[in-house]
């Protein structure tokens, strides 16, 4: 029998906070994301947290979802205090930027509701420096557009985003999810219909993309 423990990044008795936008926040419990039922919510991070508690009951993992439908990293930085250092985090995951992208696409008149790159950059990298020698472990996921086409204009700015968490996770020496690998790999053999009727939003088969490609990554054995 296959132990999945066995290399596990996360140690036993660790609380991982989980914050993001909409793709994390699913609909989870308020004002903390954390509980019995839904909870947690209905995405990828009540995946991980049933995979987890169903196969390593003893390592008492507790997990907390602080996803916000919308947000974008500015919004992240204005409530860290509260959503973040408050709770005083073991391990700490940080998925953001589809929400700073897709404002130059969606409101492309309101050019101050627009996160530049260059803003992105500076603003995640502030809270990771800040944050993670409070931490025992970071894990960085990269926004993601599941659309295969390279070539479209979302797709195009959204993997400069992504760039920029990849580069971090290099600088700052932190786990990284490739989300956007990951589903291009799915996409391989899908529409992006089969995953998300808006190219953002996962379905059910979505979600277990983000939760597969996070539980590997930490080291979890399916």
């Amino acid at each position: 029998m296959i132990d999945p423990t066995n290399k596990m990044v996360i140690h036993p008795k660790s609380k991982l906070v989980m914050i993001g936008d909409s793709i994390t926040d699913c609909d989870r419990a308020r004002p903390i994301g954390e509980g019995s039922f839904d909870a947690l919510g209905t995405g990828y991070v009540s995946l991980v947290d049933g995979l987890i508690q169903s196969t390593c009951p003893a390592m008492r993992i507790r997990i907390i979802n602080m996803g916000v439908s919308g947000n974008m990293v500015r919004d992240l930085k204005a409530r860290w205090q509260g959503d973040v250092l408050d709770l005083k985090p073991d391990w700490l995951s940080i998925m953001i930027g589809i929400n700073d992208v897709w404002r130059h696409f969606d409101t492309w008149l309101q050019t101050e509701w627009q996160v530049p790159l260059d803003e992105y950059e500076r603003t995640l990298e502030g809270l990771i420096s800040t944050t993670l020698p409070m931490l025992k472990g970071l894990v960085l996921m990269t926004p993601y557009f599941i659309e295969p086409n390279r070539a479209d204009a979302m797709r195009v700015m959204m993997d400069r985003y992504g760039d920029v968490v990849r580069l971090l996770a290099q600088k700052y020496q932190v786990l990284l999810v490739d989300t956007q690998a990951a589903f291009d790999d799915v996409l391989k053999g899908l529409n992006s219909m089969a995953l998300a009727e808006d190219r953002v939003h996962p379905n059910l088969i979505g979600h277990f993309v983000l939760a597969r490609a996070f539980l590997q990554t930490i080291g979890y054995t399916w």
